[in-house]
């Protein structure tokens, strides 16, 4: 993986001088297209990728084919999406970090205490990021999303970084803040309305290393109030993260937030200092192995669309993870399937980039710059969102209508989330937000089938046709059925004519969260051809959109609705 090609003449603006002669220019470029996918909320035209990169267009159609090609993006046309399995890069550096999934518990619990919501976030350089959020659902919503970069001087995390910060650090935040006096260069912030002195955040960082918390009275946006407290870990004593609370002023002021829930957070605090010092060694798994083996074979079949140094590249980045927090050049190259002057070269790029760094023992660690690549805009992402290009793809193969839904909080009637409809003459007409009767629907059993007896809410079985199934004990047996089977067919009992075959979508837990289905007249397909021909199909998309959800959810919840 040469720094340069035969074509970099023709692909854009030239590797800036700074770049190492060794750095991997398709890797640099590919950096660049998922970070401006990335300021764009996850969504761009091909041109507009043309634009904000500055590279040719066959450029960009490579890099993005190739993308597509990993999962990492979707194309729809001339638009190109980010796709949640992209969210594995992000997750690699938040398992290799560990405190996502030892603190949050803690977070969250707190968020319901208070009723507000809760963050954790990580230093960047001369900004914070944030690694989790425990939010409350009102009208105003007050969160960013895990891996937005924040500004450290217009937060309440910022100041308690600062306090550990050395000069070379403040050096380069003078840098930034004259270079960029408005934070034009934070996407998930408002541009600043008024202008701040040095001397303002240099105040609040001597003050908040003598208290040991800090405000955010407003300096995010009008209304927005946050105190925050550090945790530090307990073999430097350094801060490890930042948890805070914020709100708003319709709630709190600031020195509200200070006098009566400040106490509180550095109750939770303390909790979440004693299990990290309480909490055992990850447990040693087998590394990953031949992560890149498939490169030759995509590159075979796509050609010259296929940019296989990119796609190499990018596995080195999921050789990470929870007990594989630290690698040299020789873990890495094994864990890839790589050749070690590949990895290098890789590592190398990664680290121009400041998505890796190196220690003194030649170790290579993920940075929270990793988050760049597609997460905050993917972190917000839902059930129905990852489900409907499935779904799409199901209807396309199919030639008709496919459906996702959930059973309501009564458990008796399943809610359409999600749906792609078909063009035909005679087609079964419903939209999202749709509720039917769950035990007259494909759907619908399949999601009481997996409820244990007890909690099964079957409600009112009123016949809806002639074949309505309406005899509890009946109805129990089939249920029991359909979870053995792990599918459910409906044959004329929600309405005449009407016949529906459904499968279960689980989370990472294995439970059934949703259901996936196609409906049809009886006379397009017998009941045979649905279990032959077209339960394969619904099987194959539920993998998929399992895939995708166990992915998205590994450090958070995707909400199902």
């Amino acid at each position: 993986m040469p720094a340069k090609t035969m074509n970099d003449a023709q692909a854009g603006p030239a590797v800036p001088a700074d770049v190492p002669a060794e750095a991997v220019t398709p890797l640099i470029r590919g950096i660049a297209v998922l970070r401006r996918l990335t300021e764009a909320d996850g969504t761009l035209s091909l041109s507009g990728l043309e634009r904000a990169t500055g590279l040719a267009r066959s450029t960009v159609d490579r890099i993005t084919a190739t993308l597509a090609r990993m999962g990492y993006v979707r194309l729809d046309g001339r638009d190109v999406f980010l796709a949640p399995r992209l969210m594995e890069l992000g997750n690699a550096y938040l398992a290799a970090l560990r405190l996502p999934a030892l603190l949050d518990a803690r977070a969250d619990a707190l968020a319901d205490e208070l009723d507000e919501s809760v963050s954790l976030a990580v230093g960047d350089r001369d900004g914070i990021r944030f690694i989790h959020q425990a939010t409350r659902r009102r009208a105003m919503s007050l969160s960013f999303r895990i891996g937005d970069l924040l500004p450290a001087e217009r937060t309440a995390p910022g100041p308690l970084f600062a306090a550990e910060w050395t000069e070379q650090d403040w050096r380069r935040w003078r840098e930034r803040r004259a270079a960029d006096p408005r934070d034009q260069g934070f996407p998930a912030l408002p541009p600043r309305e008024r202008a701040a002195s040095d001397e303002e955040f240099e105040l609040r960082t001597a003050r908040a290393a003598a208290d040991g918390w800090a405000l955010d009275d407003q300096l995010i946006e009008p209304g927005l109030v946050a105190v925050a407290v550090p945790v530090r870990d307990p073999a430097t004593d350094r801060v490890a993260c930042v948890a805070s609370v914020v709100s708003h002023t319709s709630r709190h002021t600031a020195e509200h937030l200070r006098d009566t829930l400040l106490p509180r957070l550095r109750s939770a605090v303390a909790g979440m200092e004693h299990d990290l010092r309480q909490a055992p060694p990850p447990a040693a798994g087998p590394p990953p192995s031949g992560l890149a083996t498939w490169t030759g074979a995509s590159k075979l079949e796509l050609g010259r669309e296929f940019i296989e140094s990119l796609a190499r590249g990018l596995t080195v980045l999921t050789a990470f993870g929870e007990d594989r927090p630290a690698l040299t050049l020789t873990e890495v190259a094994k864990a890839t399937g790589l050749a070690r002057a590949t990895a290098r070269r890789a590592l190398i790029t990664y680290e121009h980039e400041g998505l890796v760094a190196q220690d003194e023992h030649r170790r290579f660690t993920l940075t929270p710059r990793v988050l760049s690549l597609g997460f905050p805009p993917l972190s917000r992402t839902s059930l129905p969102q990852i489900a409907h290009p499935h779904l799409t793809d199901l209807a396309a193969r199919l030639h008709e209508s496919t459906s996702l839904a959930v059973l309501s909080e009564s458990g008796r009637e399943i809610q359409y989330t999600a749906r792609v409809a078909t063009t035909r003459v005679m087609s079964v007409n419903i939209t999202v937000g749709t509720r039917l009767p769950a035990h007259a629907t494909s759907l619908g059993r399949v999601l009481l089938a997996d409820l244990p007896e007890p909690g099964r809410a079957l409600g009112d079985l009123r016949p809806l046709t002639p074949r309505t199934l309406t005899d509890p004990p009946a109805l129990t047996r089939v249920l029991d059925q359909v979870r053995a089977q792990g599918y459910a067919l409906v044959d004329e009992e929600l309405e005449e004519g009407l016949r529906s075959i459904a499968v279960p979508v689980r989370d990472r837990a294995g439970r059934v969260v949703a259901a996936v289905n196609t409906a049809m007249h009886a006379t397009r397909r017998t009941v045979r051809e649905c279990v032959e021909d077209v339960l394969p199909e619904l099987r194959t998309t539920a993998a998929r959109i399992e895939a995708d959800l166990h992915v998205a959810g590994r450090f958070r919840r995707v909400p199902v609705t």
